[in-house]
């Protein structure tokens, strides 16, 4: 509820000829229906670019799909052969078919022609109207929701040597507090890939919302010290006589298939940061990444662990846990791995040893 999730790629997508990605789907209509339409009707109950009869008379009208319909990459150029032949047609068939936010590379050309398509009444108004309705709807009030939403997804997979000694909740007011590591403080690196462009973009300027440093800086007492160190050293930590560490790590930026990888380690600096700040000073990890990787070696160097995944905008909902104000959630929903050499393990398999067991309970 009130969460705006992406139910991809409707539909048929996982049909095409020779299960080849973004080739044509051949099937009929019984076949749409009966294999690949369950489940997106589920999602429409729970929570094509160019055939309007499909986006806008059986998606909208007749599913009463509420959201908006995006295209794929560059789909919009595919709909002619070769691609980006006629593309006015494509902009008139693509928008007029009930599609709401087109992907494109050059989206000023894009902006030309539709522009120039709805000035001579080519496209309606009445369809620009509802593309905006749509999308806006999603947007607007989101960041609470989003802090909402980060803060009961973040799981503990360690907290202190034993049940009665943890080291979480983190106490708010301190004498000297270590942030530290890249991740701490990019938004980019909190969403994560396909975030403004395909693989995404590091840095704080790309939209509106609050890095995990932030956070920790806005709740904490206004006696604390927040001290950030994007790759210190041992003997500057030692030095400084820090309360505690809090170290966010994860991975670097990507999406599909170049976040392939046979290793799944952490970005550098953030192995040896572990090493340096957790060996020197009582510290929490927080890993932000899309998905488990390589934990094992560090975690007899640090007091508590949690995984954020990819939090988003909302770096508040990290630290309204860290801090207290609210209790861990989340469950681990996949197995967290000891060493790649696992793989494939699944729960069940006679060399099931992980490193974090699948919690769904």
């Amino acid at each position: 509820k009130k969460v705006a999730a992406c139910a991809k790629h409707f539909w048929g997508d996982r049909g095409t000829t020779k299960g080849i990605n973004k080739n044509n789907t051949v099937i009929s209509l019984n076949g749409l229906l009966s294999i690949h339409m369950p489940a997106y009707l589920n999602s429409i109950r729970k929570g094509m670019h160019a055939n309007r009869d499909l986006v806008t008379g059986f998606l909208k009208n007749k599913l009463k799909f509420r959201g908006f319909v995006i295209s794929n990459w560059l789909g919009i150029d595919k709909i002619t052969s070769p691609p980006h032949a006629n593309y006015s047609y494509s902009v008139e068939a693509r928008v007029g078919a009930g599609i709401n936010m087109i992907m494109v590379s050059n989206f000023t050309e894009f902006i030309d022609v539709l522009t120039y398509q709805v000035k001579h009444n080519i496209i309606p108004m009445s369809r620009i109207d509802d593309a905006v309705k749509r999308i806006l709807r999603v947007k607007f009030e989101h960041r609470e929701l989003a802090r909402e939403v980060m803060r009961k997804t973040l799981v503990l997979l360690k907290n202190g040597e034993s049940a009665d000694k943890p080291l979480l909740p983190l106490p708010k007011k301190a004498t000297k507090i270590l942030v530290s590591v890249t991740h701490a403080d990019n938004l980019g690196y909190q969403c994560g890939g396909c975030t403004i462009t395909w693989q995404g973009l590091g840095g704080n300027d790309l939209t509106s919302g609050t890095t995990t440093l932030q956070a920790i800086k806005n709740t904490v007492d206004p006696t604390t010290r927040v001290v950030y160190s994007e790759n210190p050293d041992s003997d500057f930590v030692k030095s400084i006589k820090f309360s505690f560490a809090i170290v966010v790590v994860g991975e670097p930026l990507y999406a599909e298939t170049f976040g392939d990888s046979l290793n799944l380690p952490l970005s550098e600096p953030g192995p040896r940061t572990i090493y340096n700040v957790c060996g020197a000073v009582k510290c929490v990890v927080v890993v932000i990444s899309g998905r488990p990787v390589v934990m094992q070696p560090y975690l007899s160097s640090v007091n508590a662990l949690v995984v954020a995944w990819l939090p988003g905008t909302e770096g508040k909902g990290v630290a309204d846990v860290l801090f207290g104000d609210y209790g861990f959630t989340g469950k681990l929903a996949r197995t967290w791995f000891k060493t790649v050499d696992q793989f494939p393990m699944n729960v069940g398999d006679p060399h099931y040893y992980p490193l974090f067991h699948l919690d769904l309970v």
